[in-house]
């Protein structure tokens, strides 16, 4: 159908989406599953989400019609066709996420070709969950599609789910949601809510994070991490993403890297490149962070125990330009026009 939008003016659209958030949200999904008005689900789960998979799979009881515990990261299409195949062997009439985005993706593309209502129950920060988006991977290539379908129907939050995530983890999948809201203050379609629901995402990652990895322990700062996770998966839903989502696709599907490591490594990069260009978002980001946003997100970035340069990932140099080629063929909407050269200038300087 052809876009009948009027010339300057900006769609916001709100999926529409059932959410439980709170402590002990997870005993709930019982009854969630119930209101859908199913009687097979297929549980699908990450091998560090296996404990909170068990309790619920005991809780889900009879209605349990299958597990599959071996989602892979960036959703290669041949583990989709294993998971397919559960599915019609089982007889599977819904599907439950439990993990991280590893999970959820699996879960969207199941839901994508079986047409199965989906319950989400992230564990990460990765904000998926409530995204109309799906990224697969297929012979090394990822691509991204956007479809109102992929978004699961009940998101279930929980921030108990998250105190077994290690630090290392907890950092890089925060500032993988962090991603999410910085671009979209610089999105060619973002709003007023969209800016709303970017800052207040960026303030809480920013001011949660830290103190969540000095306590681990305390229960109100990851409360309000998780919801800053939240807040800034809407964003990926409701703006265009642009530069940095698109290296991170075509690095993370070309070398199977690590989605939320690569995430969190790339994104001071990025920002260093793009907000000389984007003077709304270097407002706002220099007021929440109170200093340079680009060194707040570094220090951050920096302060884990990982790989923190592409070179520790096992990414080779001289592929490197290729990548930027790919990104200049078919570039996201971005405030700064950049070419091959400017592009593989960057990608050395996180090299």
């Amino acid at each position: 159908m052809r876009d009948s939008t009027p010339a300057g003016v900006t769609v916001h659209e709100t999926l529409p989406c059932r959410v439980l958030v709170g402590l002990g949200a997870r005993h709930g999904i019982p009854e969630e599953v119930e209101r859908l008005g199913t009687r097979r689900v297929l549980l699908v789960a990450t091998p560090s989400a296996g404990g909170a998979a068990d309790e619920l799979a005991a809780a889900l009881g009879t209605r349990l019609a299958a597990r599959f515990g071996d989602p892979v990261v960036h959703t290669p299409v041949e583990v989709t066709r294993e998971a397919m195949a559960v599915v019609e062997q089982a007889g599977a009439d819904s599907v439950v996420a439990i993990g991280g985005g590893s999970a959820i993706g699996l879960a969207k593309a199941v839901s994508a070709r079986a047409g199965l209502p989906q319950v989400a129950v992230p564990t990460t920060y990765a904000g998926s969950e409530v995204t109309p988006t799906l990224g697969e991977t297929e012979n090394g290539v990822k691509t991204t599609r956007r479809d109102r379908a992929l978004a699961p129907g009940t998101v279930v939050y929980d921030a108990e789910l998250t105190r077994t995530m290690p630090a290392g983890l907890t950092l890089t999948s925060a500032l993988n949601a962090l991603a999410h809201a910085v671009e979209a203050l610089w999105a060619r379609d973002r709003t007023a809510a969209s800016d709303g629901l970017a800052s207040e995402s960026v303030e809480g990652v920013l001011a949660t994070l830290p103190e969540v990895l000095e306590d681990p322990a305390a229960t109100a700062p990851r409360e309000r991490l998780q919801s800053a996770a939240w807040l800034a998966g809407l964003c990926l839903a409701q703006t265009t993403m642009g530069l940095h989502h698109q290296l991170a696709h075509a690095l993370g599907g070309t070398f199977d890297l690590p989605h939320a490591e690569l995430h969190a490594l790339m994104l001071p990069h990025v920002m260093a490149f793009n907000l000389p260009s984007a003077p709304h978002a270097a407002r706002r980001l220099t007021r929440i962070a109170g200093r340079d946003p680009v060194a707040a997100v570094a220090d951050l970035a920096h302060s884990h125990a990982g790989p923190t340069r592409l070179s520790e990932l096992g990414v080779p140099r001289d592929g490197l330009r290729g990548i930027a080629e790919r990104v200049v063929a078919k570039p996201y909407p971005n405030p700064r026009e950049a070419d091959v050269d400017a592009l593989t200038g960057l990608l050395h300087e996180a090299w």
